[in-house]
């Protein structure tokens, strides 16, 4: 990976640069983190397994965070590399759900103020808990992409720090966690499943792995009705894509322009699986048939993935990574509707 490069407002970034800022994430949440953010377990799933020929498939639990999904990480480790006066006088952002649970939980804790965008649809289960937390929401527009431009502009106008939910290093930073757990764990790994967004998640993951595992392969997986990143990589530049309803709506919107995470997915992601609603809805009913866990969209989304593909990854170790629980019991109903029919 010596080629890669990343242009950035700071100057460009080697891979070795992006790998320590994960590294220094990891020790600033292993030392100041606690209680706050997990470790969750990496465990191993006989039921995946047996899907492929001679592979072993782990599953990594951020959806075990107790914000209920892995954007804890980023948020944390952003508000880490803020400023007295900046905590002082609060940030914007903006969420369609999880990353708003994280900074919302993270400001209650630190005593921060803030305000959080959300779109018009967020999910009821997300919304649910945003407002418990006492959470200051606007809503706007009607996919994350749309709120977080208004929360990007509100931001600029209040002159207040505005933390993104991909677009930001030390966002990305904390995201890339995930990898240093994963390798320290399970070093034989060959292919790590991450589900893809605006690619905070799979951004820090793949500049992680990639520098301390160069063989390592990473997979962004995305639904069909909603694969923005997929067609921006493919068409070689950020572009919007027509999408539709998803049970993924945590992965769902379109990118941010001049998005860092574009550039990453485009230069270390090795491949790229879409994934049926109805292989998304199996992927939920697996992890609660066999695993005894609630799971939302976007991680049923990447062991659906998995399941619809398993022979592509025979003779090898995987890692899944189950991202988020945040899901309504009227999603949970229509995924049993849908696989017991």
């Amino acid at each position: 990976m010596d080629s890669f490069s990343l242009k950035t407002d700071e100057g460009t970034l080697s891979l070795k640069e992006i790998h320590d800022t994960i590294i220094a994430a990891a020790n600033c949440i292993k030392e100041e983190g606690s209680g706050i953010v997990l470790n969750p377990p990496l465990i191993y799933s006989y039921g995946l397994s047996s899907l492929g020929s001679n592979t072993y498939v782990h599953i990594k639990l951020e959806s075990e965070q107790l914000t209920g999904s892995f954007k804890i990480r980023g948020a944390f480790n952003k508000i880490k590399h803020m400023s007295k006066d900046e905590k002082q006088k609060g940030f914007v952002t903006s969420s369609s759900g999880n990353h708003g649970i994280a900074c919302a939980y993270l400001m209650k804790s630190f005593g921060i103020p803030g305000t959080i965008y959300v779109p018009n649809n967020v999910s009821d289960a997300k919304k649910k808990v945003l407002e418990h937390m006492g959470a200051n929401l606007v809503f706007h527009g009607n996919d994350c992409y749309e709120s977080e431009l208004k929360g990007r502009a509100e931001s600029e106008k209040m002159e207040v720090p505005y933390m993104s939910p991909y677009n930001d290093l030390h966002v990305l930073g904390g995201n890339g966690t995930p990898g240093v757990e994963i390798l320290r764990d399970l070093p034989s790994v060959d292919y790590v499943l991450v589900p893809v967004g605006g690619g905070g998640l799979i951004s820090g993951i793949a500049c992680y792995m990639k520098y301390a595992k160069p063989t390592a392969k990473i997979i962004g997986c995305q639904p069909k009705n909603s694969k923005v990143m997929y067609e921006c990589v493919r068409e070689g530049r950020i572009i919007s894509d027509k999408e539709e309803e998803t049970l993924s709506e945590a992965t769902a919107g379109g990118i941010e322009e001049n998005s860092v995470t574009y550039d990453i997915c485009n230069q270390l992601v090795d491949d790229w699986i879409l994934v049926e609603e109805e292989d998304i809805a199996k992927g939920i009913y697996f992890m609660m048939e066999n695993h005894k866990k609630i799971v939302e969209g976007s991680a049923g989304m990447v062991i659906g993935a998995y399941m619809a593909n398993a022979e592509k990854f025979k003779d090898s170790t995987v890692v899944i990574i189950s991202c988020g629980c945040n899901i309504t019991m009227d999603k949970i109903k229509q995924v049993i509707k849908m696989c017991e029919h």
